[in-house]
């Protein structure tokens, strides 16, 4: 059962719809759950939810490194900006730069940086750490990729993610204190997976009923580790973090079962002295970026969030 005393009430009376028709539907809807299911899943409630698609100056798609599709979106082409490296969502399995086509344009319009998408490989075809090693050379080719697309640049790598993408983000930015060619700045994480251990609290009070559950996570993480690797050592939570760690903007939503990861890895990050920042949704749930259109206000709000901290000194 929904606890509606605080969840935003266009998305309690959407969940539970969403509830209710899965639990009409019982085992069969279990049974259909498979990586196809779940990627046409989250592309179709994007589309549904997020429906405005504000236009960009410049707009391209690419290839970079090892055949990675890349989507670039330039909101002044005339001036050089700082970049930042958005990396989707979807639980390592779903998402593409087309599904989060318009998220990315927001946030180029609200941050005016060039936003940098790539198309990383997902699981289960390609486990762990496929996407990790894209995202990687991905950065390792950028400044001249954008030479030679004479785009206009201050050489400054910032990182953005949600849910899965976060790990991502959080994941380079731990590897980037041991490795001189990982030039991050500073971090934009929005409600982001961090512990694939599924330690926190959360995890367990959010379990069902709120968008995530906590089965459909595990589901996520076995298709994604399938070589036996230790999973809390992949996990950003808990990889070493020192005063050099890129500045952190940590978003969160009050009931996303990843709550409480985020809010522990921004505590290690605040007392190894990483400045950082905290932008809390009390009302919304994991994804919310995707369900725009039932709750704009706090979309809105976000999206300023992480334009302000990109472009914070």
């Amino acid at each position: 059962m929904l606890n509606t005393q605080e969840l935003h009430p266009g998305l309690a009376n959407w969940l539970s719809g969403v509830n209710e028709q899965v639990k009409l539907q019982g085992d069969s809807a279990a049974r259909r759950i498979t990586p196809g299911f779940m990627r046409k899943s989250l592309a179709r409630m994007t589309d549904a939810f997020v429906t405005d698609a504000p236009a960009i100056a410049r707009v391209q798609d690419s290839i970079i490194g090892r055949s990675i599709p890349l989507r670039i979106y330039d909101p002044s082409p005339d001036i050089p900006k700082p970049v930042t490296l958005f990396l989707h969502g979807g639980g390592h399995m779903c998402g593409s730069i087309q599904v989060y086509d318009p998220i990315c344009r927001k946030l180029a319009n609200a941050s005016g940086q060039l936003i940098v998408a790539p198309d990383y490989r997902l699981a289960p075809e390609h486990p762990y750490p496929a996407a990790l090693e894209d995202c990687y050379t991905v950065i390792q080719h950028l400044w001249s990729h954008l030479d030679d697309a004479s785009l206009l640049y201050t050489p400054t790598l910032s990182l953005a993610g949600d849910s899965g993408g976060g790990a991502l983000c959080a994941t380079l930015s731990a590897l980037s204190q041991q490795d001189p060619n990982l030039p991050i700045s500073r971090q934009a994480l929005i409600y982001p997976s961090l512990d694939y251990t599924l330690s926190s609290p959360s995890v367990d009070t959010l379990a069902h009923g709120y968008l995530l559950e906590k089965p459909r996570i595990q589901w996520y993480f076995d298709h994604y580790f399938q070589a036996d690797e230790c999973r809390r050592s992949a996990s950003p939570l808990f990889m070493p973090v020192s005063s050099q760690s890129p500045a952190t903007l940590m978003v969160t939503a009050g009931f996303c079962p990843l709550r409480d990861e985020g809010s522990r890895y921004l505590e290690r990050l605040t007392e190894a002295g990483v400045a950082t920042e905290h932008h809390l949704e009390p009302s919304m749930i994991h994804a919310y970026l995707n369900l725009e259109d039932l709750v704009p206000q706090a979309s809105s709000r976000t999206y300023e969030a992480v334009a302000r901290f990109l472009n914070s000194a």
